[in-house]
């Protein structure tokens, strides 16, 4: 018999609270399903029920201190989430960062103490400082290196612009303007998580995905053959019928100009 291998996270560290109430936000499932109803994203439905937190990514609550008063868990993101509470009395969610613990002052300002969890502007940080949350445009709130144990590295400042690492190995050009968290996004073991079983899977709202190539001519352009088959044409295809061998998938982006390297192919 199979034992199970789920590997099995510590959560101890949380915070044992209820959500801030204020903070929480109610989303109808999708499940895949364009606003026509017609599936556009195959092998999504199902899973757990989510309420969704609403996290303020631009952290707009200037050069007032804020203070850690939980560190809690997202089920809409990979991260972890700290609960903040401001001077003015004002609460609101931020990514939690590495090494930031309940009872730690934080805060957001033009140039602030080199620390995780402060926020200032990339041409006050000094190079070589993980960086995440990271802003394209300035005021428009972080858009930039937000998973579980990401963060972006500062290479150099260049006239208006700060040459940044991302955690693709990518180095783009930032506006020295704009905003990022210094730190490292929190829960870095997620990496290593197994899941363990389909069961698991499941909950996650993750549908069983099938081989295109074992399927049946009708339903998959590598359909059909005899047993473990090849997919018998010239060059693999989407079951739309679109070329899938090489064909670069990334949309023609305004910031591509601002890419300097090319991320490193493994």
């Amino acid at each position: 018999m199979l034992k199970n291998t789920a590997t099995k996270e510590n959560y101890k560290i949380l915070t044992k609270k209820k959500p801030e109430k204020r903070l929480l936000l109610a989303l109808n499932k999708r499940a895949g399903r364009a606003t026509s109803g017609r599936v556009t994203v195959r092998h999504q439905g199902g899973g757990y029920k989510k309420i969704y937190r609403l996290v303020d990514f631009a952290e707009g609550k200037m050069d007032i201190k804020g203070k850690v008063i939980a560190l809690e868990y997202d089920p809409n993101r990979t991260s972890f989430i700290i609960l903040v509470e401001y001077a003015d009395g004002d609460k609101r969610y931020r990514l939690a960062p590495q090494q930031v613990a309940v009872g730690d002052e934080i805060i957001c300002s033009e140039k602030a103490e080199l620390k995780p969890g402060n926020r200032m502007k990339v041409k006050n940080i000094p190079v070589g400082t993980p960086i995440f949350n990271i802003e394209i445009e300035p005021g428009r709130g972080g858009k930039l290196a937000k998973g579980a144990g990401t963060s972006a590295q500062i290479l150099a400042h260049e006239g208006k612009y700060v040459h940044v690492q991302m955690p693709s190995t990518e180095v783009r050009k930032i506006l020295q303007e704009c905003f990022a968290t210094v730190g490292v996004v929190s829960r870095p073991e997620l990496k290593y998580k197994r899941i363990g079983k389909a069961g698991k899977k499941r909950h996650m709202g993750i549908r069983p995905t099938v081989r295109g190539s074992a399927m049946i001519p009708p339903d998959h352009p590598h359909g059909g053959g005899e047993g473990r088959a090849p997919i018998g044409m010239p060059y693999p295809k989407t079951p739309w019928g679109k070329p899938a061998k090489g064909v670069k998938t990334r949309r023609r982006n305004w910031t591509n100009k601002f890419i300097i390297q090319r991320r490193k192919k493994k």
